[in-house]
């Protein structure tokens, strides 16, 4: 940095004002320096100096939050302010295009711009600076979306932002805290409660007139609740569960021994005052030295193997391009009192606004152009956090009904081929690929345990909507296949071992599945039928015989026969256009509906069932009323549902 440059800006930071030890004194300029440390900011050079200089002066921790909480009354200023400091706590990996620099000054000083905005987050603990925001957040979302305005639109999304930023910061390696231990993350998420921002990221999403906002607060609840176990969490209660006691007891006792056996290790090495080369040489039988006598060693060993020659080798280090891919970092357990106020925001989300947001949030990752990644990311964890979160706490399909659907599996599944091709093409960033195809496997691992849940349930409709999915997943071969060419791609330098594990895991749920799905239905699954054809015999024709013919089929077998093909054809069937109705008939058409009901039966039973499908819908729309074939806005699985009454229906006609 030269000097010129930072002389200047130590200027405009004491141009500031001053801290007397209770109160901080605004400089007449202070609303323009910090306009001028914008500016700085914004044309700093591809080194960041000016974003060293800040952190190095502290001028977060010494200026900006006092002007913060105790000038906040004046609007001007807080705003231009609230700017200022999300530009300093801003992502330090969007600075360098999303990629960890590996050239040695670039990567120096990327590790301190790391080291700077976990200082900052240290002092952003403060509960005045979160009620302060949440102040000014509850006083604009009261007014009506047409009274606020573009600025006041824009402080919400700055909010919303430097909340973003703050948790965003990854957490020092230095802070070694065990489990059930308070880090600066937990200390933050316990201020974002105490002063109302959660409650008031809750109410933002389950506001409909909120939308803009949803996949802000999505990124956000990531961010949250990035550490956290999910089972684990639903399970967390007031008293410490048998499983985590033992636990702790485990770790406490393996602590022990290891603190031991380095006190044993220090006695050894200065118990006795001659080395062990003065306790005897010893001679190794039916093994040659270089030359032609015994080797020589000096302890005797109990067993041969446990002579190395390799001790005092150094190990050759292997390329970077060859190293196995890392694991993802791990999961923690976080304060008791944490752990209880984030279960209880999870059960607020999933019943006032799970299903509504991820419908947004899915409906502009499908119409989105620009194919924004972060967005998927974000997507993909929170169906696998929240979904794992509900099975495991009180398992309710109608919280989550929004992301259990043919459709899920099929976005999920494009998800994981994209990545992986990004794998094959992109290899700057085969890490970050790698994280995300990791991502898309554990959505997809727990949208199978899922349908296994909803397999046991006691509401039948929930095992009949389960059966329709699986029946889609089981014979579509995409959605079969996709395990097994995962599997087939495996590699270990670019995938991580827990990636091999639960990729390990996933295919032997969907294999279990997909044997108790074809034994319950006593058939196997008929990928391609082969037409057999019938030789003739040279000799002559034998006298024709009875055939006893088989006894006659259930409907539930019947059933089971065709509710695959039925959902096959429900979701890419071409269906085509039936009247109802016969106009010739003397019999009025409002008279006519159990006639169509009988023919839709029959149509069923005799796996005509396009023509029965078509039937149903046009129907739908000839007698409406009483929702007789269904209502207007009916879903598919609704649909199916109303096929299959109709098949066991008793209509008086049994000739199918």
């Amino acid at each position: 940095m030269s000097d010129y440059l930072s002389t200047e800006l130590a200027a405009t930071c004491a141009a500031l004002g001053y801290y007397d030890g209770s109160k901080y004194h605004l400089d007449k300029h202070c609303l323009d320096v910090i306009k001028d440390l914008i500016k700085y900011l914004r044309r700093d050079s591809e080194s960041h100096v000016v974003r060293q200089f800040l952190g190095q002066t502290k001028v977060l921790q010494t200026d900006l939050i006092k002007i913060f909480i105790e000038h906040y009354d004046k609007l001007e200023l807080w705003d231009v302010l609230l700017r200022l400091i999300i530009n300093i706590t801003s992502p330090v990996l969007l600075l360098f295009n999303e990629q960890v620099p590996t050239e040695k000054m670039q990567r120096t000083i990327y590790l301190k711009l790391i080291s700077y905005t976990q200082s900052y987050k240290v002092a952003l603990i403060d509960g005045r600076i979160w009620t302060i925001l949440s102040n000014r957040l509850s006083e604009i979302l009261k007014l009506d979306n047409i009274e606020r305005g573009e600025e006041k639109e824009m402080i919400v999304e700055r909010i919303l932002i430097f909340i973003r930023n703050v948790l965003q910061i990854p957490p020092d390696e230095n802070e070694k805290r065990v489990d059930n231990d308070a880090t600066v993350h937990d200390e933050v998420l316990y201020a974002l409660n105490t002063s109302g921002i959660v409650d008031l990221l809750v109410f933002i999403a389950s506001n409909r007139s909120e939308q803009q906002y949803h996949l802000q607060v999505l990124e956000i609840i990531s961010l949250m609740l990035r550490d956290q176990n999910a089972s684990q969490l639903a399970k967390s209660g007031l008293q410490r569960s048998i499983t985590e006691r033992e636990k702790d007891e485990a770790t406490l006792l393996a602590a022990r021994l290891k603190e031991k056996e380095k006190k044993m290790q220090k006695v050894r090495k200065y118990a006795g005052a001659r080395h062990s080369h003065f306790g005897g040489t010893y001679i190794v039988q039916n093994m040659k030295a270089i030359g032609d006598n015994q080797l020589l060693c000096h302890k005797p060993y109990q067993k041969i193997e446990a002579l190395d020659f390799g001790q005092d080798k150094k190990k050759v280090a292997k390329p970077k391009n060859k190293r196995p891919m890392t694991d993802p970092r791990n999961e923690r357990t976080s304060a008791l009192s944490v752990r209880l106020v984030l279960k209880e925001f999870c059960i607020e989300f999933l019943n006032a606004a799970y299903n509504s947001v991820m419908r947004y949030a899915r409906s502009s990752i499908v119409g989105d152009a620009r194919n924004n990644q972060s967005e998927v990311t974000c997507y993909l964890w929170a169906l696998r956090f929240f979904m794992e979160f509900n099975r495991h706490y009180k398992f309710e399909v109608k919280y989550v009904s929004e992301t259990i659907s043919t459709g899920i599996f099929h976005l999920v599944q494009r998800q994981m081929e994209h990545y992986y091709d990004m794998i094959i093409t992109d290899k700057k960033k085969i890490p970050l690929w790698s994280r995300r195809l990791h991502l898309a496997l554990k959505a997809y691992q727990e949208l199978l345990y899922t349908l296994l849940a909803m397999d046991q349930s006691i509401d039948r409709s929930v095992r009949e909507s389960s059966k329709v999915i699986k029946s889609n997943v089981f014979y579509v071969p995409e959605y079969r296949e996709t395990i097994l060419s995962q599997l087939l791609c495996f590699d270990e330098l670019k995938m991580s071992r827990q990636y091999l594990i639960d990729l390990t895991t996933t295919a032997h749920v969907f294999l279990k599945m997909l044997s108790n799905y074809c034994g319950r239905n006593n058939r196997g699954m008929i990928v391609q039928k082969v037409k057999q054809t019938r030789q003739k015999s040279a000799g002559r024709k034998k006298a024709a015989q009875k055939v006893p013919q088989p006894p006659a089929r259930s409907l539930e077998e019947r059933w089971d026969e065709i509710s695959p093909q039925l959902s096959i054809v429900m979701q890419e069937g071409t269906i085509p256009q039936v009247v109802p109705f016969d106009a010739a008939s003397a019999v009025p058409i409002d008279d006519q509906k159990v006639d169509a009901m009988k023919k839709v039966q029959k149509l069923l039973r005799s796996k005509d069932l396009e023509q029965a499908i078509g039937l149903i819908r046009a129907a739908r729309e000839v007698w409406p009323e009483n929702d007789s074939f269904g209502s207007a806005n009916i879903t598919t699985e609704e649909e199916f549902l109303a096929l299959r009454e109709i098949f066991f229906a008793d209509l008086g006609d049994s000739s199918c």
